[in-house]
């Protein structure tokens, strides 16, 4: 079992979805700044956060839910989370609109990993709800999808293990819109270096006798 001081933030697996490099800029370098786009999912988290649980259509709605996972070691909270019929059904809110990349449903899969362990039940899905498009998502929570989001908690686990912050790799479409493009320059410091190469020569580098 993970104390909560082990224990990753779920919203840590959407930043290293997105990025690792994000992810390591936040949550091991403590570096965090606001631009337009993060200010406005955090006022759209806090008009969900800002209401009351309620009954709606016979669906009781809970808001700000905090979860947990001894056996996953996560922590976080959910934006809503419906009970239907007394089994929890995640629903994530986001400003924007879907993505080509799957760091939200990441987020939303960890999220129900949480809550199948406090309920005691196997959730087939939930739902990624967008301001820009004013729609609900569902999201299937496929075997690929919790293989994805397991793959991603260890790759945390490592890079925490190792406490470096990965490697820039500019994107001009992710990287120009981030909120850190000052403090990560991508663009001056961006090497032809994969990912999984850093974590791999991270482990490896631990693993050889001294």
């Amino acid at each position: 079992m993970s104390s909560r001081s082990d224990a990753i933030a779920i919203s840590a697996l959407q930043h290293w979805q997105f990025c690792p490099r994000q992810y390591g800029l936040i949550h091991l370098d403590q570096i965090w700044e606001e631009n337009r786009f993060t200010a406005e999912g955090r006022l759209l988290h806090e008009n969900v956060d800002q209401r009351s649980s309620e009954n709606r259509s016979g669906l009781r709605l809970l808001r700000s839910v905090e979860l947990t996972s001894a056996r996953y070691g996560l922590y976080g909270v959910a934006d809503m989370v419906e009970l239907h019929g007394g089994l929890p059904f995640p629903v994530e809110y986001k400003r924007g609109k879907p993505k080509a990349h799957r760091a939200d449903e990441v987020q939303l899969c960890a999220q129900a990993l949480c809550l199948e362990e406090q309920f005691g039940c196997n959730l087939p899905e939930g739902a990624l709800y967008y301001g820009k498009t004013r729609r609900r998502m569902t999201v299937m929570l496929d075997v690929e999808l919790r293989n994805l989001t397991l793959a991603t908690i260890e790759d945390i686990r490592n890079c925490r293990k190792h406490g470096v912050v990965p490697p820039p790799h500019y994107e001009k479409q992710r990287c120009d819109n981030c909120s850190l493009l000052q403090q990560c320059l991508p663009r001056v410091l961006s090497k032809k270096r994969n990912i999984k190469a850093w974590l791999k020569a991270q482990i490896q580098a631990e693993d050889v006798p001294e």
